[in-house]
């Protein structure tokens, strides 16, 4: 498990799904602070690790990502830590537009193409 502050290519993005799921790779997102921890087999794992590196609950988002997938599908928005009825969220989904496009441009800016 790990927290990706500046880029992580697609293949190192493989070789962790290959160990884990298969094809796809459990990411917890920073929409605050521009990062994402990866590599665990529970988003909540993950969410933990940001929180002890100084994230905040309200801006951590669970995703599933399939390196070898291109396009929109590359991104799945589907994790229980997103189930936030105070936050307006009642799904494990992300039902707020704007919170998924700033899921989407940190991914974009982390993950090299």
């Amino acid at each position: 498990m790990k927290i990706v502050v500046d880029e992580i290519s697609r293949e190192e993005l493989a070789e962790m799904s290959k160990k884990m799921f298969g094809n796809l790779v459990k990411a917890v997102v920073d929409i605050e602070k521009g990062t994402m921890a990866v590599d665990a087999s529970l988003h909540a794992d993950e969410e933990t690790l940001l929180l002890e590196d100084g994230s905040k609950q309200k801006d951590l988002w669970g995703i599933n990502l399939y390196p070898e997938i291109k396009g929109e599908d590359f991104v799945e928005f589907d994790s229980m830590i997103n189930l936030r009825p105070a936050q307006g969220n009642r799904s494990r989904g992300v039902d707020n537009v704007e919170i998924q496009k700033k899921i989407l441009e940190v991914v974009n800016e982390l993950v090299k193409k």
